[in-house]
């Protein structure tokens, strides 16, 4: 019985013989008992009678919080919260700082996503527990979803794990490659997350740079410079958050063969491996090597517009079996909660094949249309050097701080643009990477057309010409008098 019908009417064998008087069968699925078992021993676990319990010692309260919660922090809320913030109360407050491309309205899940997931519900076969990797359907479907991502264009159901979004996919490949005291390589800038995953466990993150005038390609030497007998992993997130950058197949390749010189696996972070604009094309890395393991994790939450749903996955791709007890350990993460939401497991087969191409196109238009946008009306304006991305829903713009002698550095000139023109970016500060702040392309056109605007008037009022820009203009002004 195949594991994805687990709730669908179990039908049971008793352990005495069978009417023919041989022994009663095993269930096909070994999984389902496999899992029987282990929900029993969670439920039952209890302290054995012959062992001692420790006398009370303390004289009062004494609640500490644990090392690991004490030392977790998002470093976005952790800046944002810093910020004095007092929002000029004559213009509409235009938020250019959030992730979520749900938040204003004009991107909505398909009308066929919604139905899958109606029908998962109506049908009542999916709010019991799944298999700790999940319904093995949901992962057949995730695994023909995903055939770009191997070479031969096979993925095995049991090398991917369906996860409670793509942040819990990328927690469970960095705990499950890295020990305390281990180190691994993310990016720079970079989403701050992955430095939430690890520091509390007392996991080194190194980053390596990003480079913005070679469209964010890893600095490899750098990137190299960093590895030692203690790192674990290499992450590679394409496209990119925040840059929106897309890396082709040449350098992608020089990534993996760096990983390849070093023995060193890969985890990928390619959550938005279909948003990529005209002109760029997604690569995925597992596709480019039969000798460095992949860990690859994606999911629903950007594509499908659905990022509240929670359902991510991780796919294992290692040909030559190099990861050797990690990928247990990876299965052993998956134990922790116990599977992820079973409704949208349950709808996984339907969302994945039946939301239209043209879909993804109309999405896609729009945020290759707002980065146009933005980027050719910030591009001319003084003190601002914008990148323009090639996928993912985000824009980095370069803030000449040095021209703003007002602010004293990136956060201080986001903090003051909300206060003169209620418009919020994340500064570059928050992904490691001074300097810059981060727009969302997500927002309707007209809101995007007047925030950028309203910040080339900010950058107007606020920006300092050096004297030999002040004499040249002066000289100018000069000319057209005499005319």
């Amino acid at each position: 019985m195949p594991s994805s019908v687990a709730n669908e009417g179990y039908k049971f064998q008793s352990s005495r013989s069978s009417p023919s008087g041989s022994p009663a069968t095993v269930p096909d699925d070994v999984e389902v008992v496999d899992e029987a078992l282990t929900l029993l021993q969670l439920e039952t676990q209890t302290i054995p009678q012959d062992v001692a319990v420790p006398a009370r010692s303390r004289a009062g309260w004494q609640i500490k919080g644990s090392s690991l919660s004490l030392n977790t922090h998002n470093r976005i809320r952790n800046i944002v919260e810093s910020l004095k913030i007092n929002p000029n109360p004559q213009k509409p407050m235009i938020p250019l700082s959030i992730g979520d491309p749900t938040t204003f309205g004009n991107l909505k899940a398909a009308d066929e996503t919604m139905k899958a997931v109606m029908k998962s519900l109506e049908s009542g076969k999916f709010n019991g527990y799944a298999h700790t990797q999940g319904h093995e359907a949901s992962r057949q479907a995730v695994a023909k979803y995903s055939a770009h991502q191997r070479p031969n264009g096979v993925i095995d159901p049991s090398d991917i794990m369906l996860c409670s979004g793509c942040s819990s996919a990328l927690e469970y490949c960095i705990l499950a490659l890295a020990d305390r005291g281990q180190n691994v390589l993310v990016p720079r800038p970079g989403f701050c997350l992955y430095y939430t995953l690890a520091e509390g466990l007392n996991i080194e993150v190194r980053y390596y740079d990003l480079l913005p005038e070679q469209q964010w390609r890893a600095d490899l030497v750098q990137l190299e410079s960093l590895i030692d007998e203690n790192t674990a992993a290499l992450l590679i997130n394409n496209p990119s958050n925040p840059c929106g950058s897309v890396f082709d197949k040449a350098h992608l390749q020089e990534l993996v063969n760096i990983c390849e010189r070093h023995y060193l696996p890969i985890i990928a972070d390619e959550i938005y491996e279909h948003f990529v604009f005209p002109g760029s094309r997604h690569v995925a890395v597992s596709s480019l090597t039969r000798e460095v393991p992949v860990l690859s994790c994606g999911g629903l939450t950007k594509r499908f517009l659905v990022p509240g749903w929670r359902m991510g996955w991780i796919i294992v791709h290692d040909d030559q079996q190099r990861l050797g007890t990690a990928k247990s350990g990876l299965k052993n993460m998956c134990g922790r909660i116990l599977g992820s939401n079973t409704i949208i497991q349950g709808a996984l087969s339907d969302i994945l094949t039946k939301t239209p191409q043209s879909y993804f196109d109309g999405v896609i238009d729009v945020l290759y249309s707002n980065a146009q946008l933005a980027y050719n009306l910030l591009k001319p304006v003084l003190g601002l050097k914008p990148v323009m991305p090639n996928g993912a829903m985000y824009m980095m713009v370069g803030v000449c701080i040095e021209r703003f002698p007002a602010f004293k550095d990136d956060t201080h000139f986001v903090q003051e643009l909300v206060n003169e023109q209620s418009v919020f970016c994340l500064p570059g500060s928050c992904f490691e990477f001074p300097g810059y702040v981060r727009i969302v392309l997500t927002v309707p056109r007209n809101m995007i057309e007047e925030a950028c605007v309203r910040i080339a008037e900010f950058c107007e009022a606020n920006y300092k010409k050096d004297n030999q820009a002040l004499i040249e203009e002066s000289l100018l002004d000069d000319a057209h008098v005499h005319y």
